[in-house]
């Protein structure tokens, strides 16, 4: 199962000196490198957020949890808590950021606010495949914005799922993202054998905005909870 926090990072400065108490010597480094100081009081409230929210659940203090990074980037769990089965993943869009935990299967997500993209057509005709170009097309006028990020999340969320990063192209896999209709992965070209049955499953962190998750084979569900 994942479960998918939403977290509220335009706090006060109060909240923002607390989070940043909270955060590894890496993680100030890496707060300090903004060069906005939005971004940064941003970047702490998120991190202090992902270390609150796995400390609830590993019942340990969060200043205490180590995180280290694959190949692409992708965070995970380090030192002492580096055997355990939990798994998650953080997207941030303006003032909100999503935190998705799943236990024993990889979860990658992506929250993103719809708004005009001019050159949607060309994105999806470059980076989509074959056969999500025909489905574009075939698209209502209408539906075309909020079909876009509906691909957009999906496919984000499957890639940082996989951990890939950029190494991943976004035409070797095909998600669904018709208005309306259920959130699927309908091909992965570079599948093997041993390749785990990957899912999507669609959310709405809030107001304007559009959400997707992608995880292992297991019982998937999304909640939104503000904390």
């Amino acid at each position: 199962m994942v479960e998918i926090r939403m977290v509220q990072l335009d706090v006060d400065a109060a909240a923002v000196r607390e989070a940043a108490d909270l955060l590894s010597p890496d993680e100030r480094r890496r707060a300090g490198r903004f060069a906005g100081a939005r971004d940064r009081r941003r970047f702490i409230v998120a991190r202090a957020s992902l270390r609150r929210c796995i400390g609830s659940i590993l019942g340990v203090r969060p200043g205490m949890i180590e995180f280290g990074y694959g190949a692409h980037g992708k965070p995970r769990l380090a030192g002492r808590h580096a055997g355990t089965a939990l798994r998650f993943n953080v997207s941030h869009c303006n003032d909100i950021a999503a935190l998705a935990f799943a236990t024993g299967c990889e979860v990658g997500v992506d929250i993103e606010a719809v708004r005009d993209v001019p050159d949607a057509e060309a994105i999806t005709g470059r980076f989509g495949s074959a056969a999500e170009r025909r489905a574009w097309r075939s698209l209502a006028a209408r539906d075309r914005l909020r079909g876009f990020f509906n691909w957009w999340t999906r496919k984000e969320a499957f890639v940082k799922a996989r951990g890939g990063g950029l190494s991943i192209p976004l035409n070797a896999f095909d998600v669904s993202f018709a208005p309306g209709a259920p959130a699927q992965l309908l091909r992965i070209a570079d599948a093997t054998a041993d390749e785990p049955e990957w899912s999507l499953g669609a959310f709405v962190p809030g107001p304007g905005l559009v959400g997707a998750f992608a995880e292992c084979p297991m019982e998937a569900a999304a909640i939104d909870a503000r904390n």
